[in-house]
Formats: structure tokens, C-alpha cells, sequence
């Protein structure tokens, strides 16, 4: 699931396709026509899907269609990769402990919106990324894998997110495998 540019997406299928992680990119879903990660799906020939969060009645509504589309897909494991919108127990509960999330912090640090701007605001010297299991609560569930980023004297908003999303490229496929590993899905980690 994405949003927006789609890099963390695309991090996924180079992942895939290089053999670093034993899985295949069965569909991504979009809520925004035309974003870049719909874009780089069809450069990269992957299967995807448009649910615009501003035609469903409720956010119920959007989660239903996403987990129609989903369970037709035949997908195991759901990854929020860059999706902007807040999820409901419909699409939780449809892939439980089966939903990862990326986020672009040291959580339980700076959970939602924002971030980048608030670890900036914060005036912290260390912040990072964590993939974690989704729950209800935004940003509140088991984490799988973080990786830390040192804040320099002048970052802006723009050049720190640079250095977290390759951190989060980095750590996705990972937290991808060992979610898998535990639900079964793949075997144990080769060493």
C-alpha cells in the first residue's frame, strides 16, 4: 500500500526479484491517481490497484475494498509502505499480525503525521525509522526492526528524510521476512 512516490514500494520488489527476500510483490494498492508508486509499478510490471480514499463513504469503506482486493490477490502479508491514511480494524482484523507498517522515526518516539518536522522541532540528535505490526492505536504496535539516523546541526525536513528513507529501504525487506518467519510463511533466516 503507498501514497506517495513509492520508493519504499520499489525497495520491496528489488528485494523480491534479487533473491533477498524470498517473497514475490503480489499487488500494490494506491489512494492517490497517478501517484509515483503506481508509476513505478507499471515500470516494473507489478499488478496494482487505485482505492481513492476521497470516493468511499468512510474509512471502513476503503479498508473493505482494500481487503476484497487483497484476498483476490491471494496476498499473505499486507505492507503499508508510505500509505498516508489511517487504517480501520476492517482491514486489521482481515490480516492480523499480518499488516506491517514503515514509519519514519525511533518509535514510540514522534508517532504519526509529521515525523521528520517533529524530531527537527524536538531538537534530538538520533532519530530513525521502525517497521512495526499495525495495531488500532497509530504507530503502537510490536516493532519488528528499527535502524537509527543521527541528526546533523542543519538538516531540513528535506535532507533528513533523504537519509531515513534509505534506512527504511534497508529495514523493510528485512522486517518483511521476519514477519513472515514468524506467521510460518518462510523458513527460518539463512545465516
Amino acid at each position: 500500500m503507498a501514497s506517495g512516490s513509492g520508493s519504499n514500494f520499489e525497495a520491496l520488489v528489488e528485494a523480491c526479484r534479487g533473491n533477498q527476500l524470498p517473497a514475490e510483490v503480489a499487488l500494490l494498492a494506491v489512494n492517490n491517481p497517478d501517484c509515483g508508486a503506481q508509476q513505478r509499478a507499471e515500470r516494473l510490471n507489478v499488478p496494482w490497484c487505485l482505492h481513492d480514499h476521497r470516493r468511499f463513504s468512510s474509512r471502513e469503506a476503503l479498508d473493505r475494498a482494500l481487503v476484497e482486493s487483497f484476498q483476490s490477490a491471494g496476498v499473505d502479508l499486507v505492507v503499508m509502505a508510505g500509505w498516508m491514511r489511517i487504517v480501520t480494524a476492517e482491514l486489521i482484523e482481515a490480516f492480523p499480525d499480518r499488516l506491517l507498517n514503515i514509519h519514519p522515526s525511533l518509535l514510540p518516539s514522534f508517532r504519526g503525521a509529521r515525523a521528520v518536522e517533529q524530531a527537527l522541532a524536538a531538537g534530538v540528535t538520533l532519530t530513525g525509522c521502525s517497521a512495526h505490526l499495525v495495531r488500532l492505536e497509530v504507530d503502537s504496535g510490536p516493532i519488528l526492526v528499527q535502524a537509527a539516523v543521527p541528526i546533523a546541526s542543519d538538516d531540513t525536513r528535506e535532507s533528513l528524510s533523504a537519509r531515513i528513507h534509505r534506512q527504511e529501504h534497508r529495514i523493510l525487506p528485512l522486517a518483511v521476512q521476519l514477519a513472515a518467519q514468524r506467521l510460518g510463511l518462510l523458513g527460518p533466516a539463512q545465516g
